[in-house]
């Protein structure tokens, strides 16, 4: 099951049913099946307090993911800041729907166990999101 949910902002109008189809599809590709995976969408100043509470960091970000997976079945809860999803689509010259869409999937990715900490493990996950992206 796959929900979508906010604070503090609207929920942005996402084509529910094709999304979900497409993260179980994703999520498939990697030998996975979603178990609750939760997105809650949220403003700046909540992922701070997030950020600040959960992680230890004092600054904004596009999303933060709590995995709580078990095996092949993938479960958590990704927060997602719209107001920096939004910033970043025009910092990358992109729509903020693509930008969106790459922040969804990106999540999922983790939970599949992909990482993006070092430059390799960046630019494999930047592929994964593209093939990813291109199943939409």
């Amino acid at each position: 099951m796959i929900t979508y949910n906010s604070v503090n902002v609207a929920c942005p109008s996402l084509d529910q049913p094709k999304v979900t189809e497409w993260i179980n599809a994703v999520a498939c590709s990697y030998g996975k099946k979603i178990d609750v995976v939760n997105y809650i969408f949220v403003d700046d100043e909540e992922i701070l307090r997030i950020n600040r509470q959960f992680i230890g960091h004092d600054y904004y970000t596009d999303h933060i993911g709590f995995d709580t997976s078990q095996g092949s079945f993938l479960s958590g809860d990704t927060y997602i800041s719209l107001d920096t999803v939004r910033t970043n689509a025009e910092k990358f010259g992109t729509t903020f729907d693509d930008e969106l869409h790459r922040v969804i999937i990106h999540s999922i990715l983790h939970l599949c166990g992909l990482e993006d900490h070092t430059p390799e493990e960046r630019q494999q996950m930047e592929e994964a999101e593209n093939v990813a992206l291109s199943m939409l």
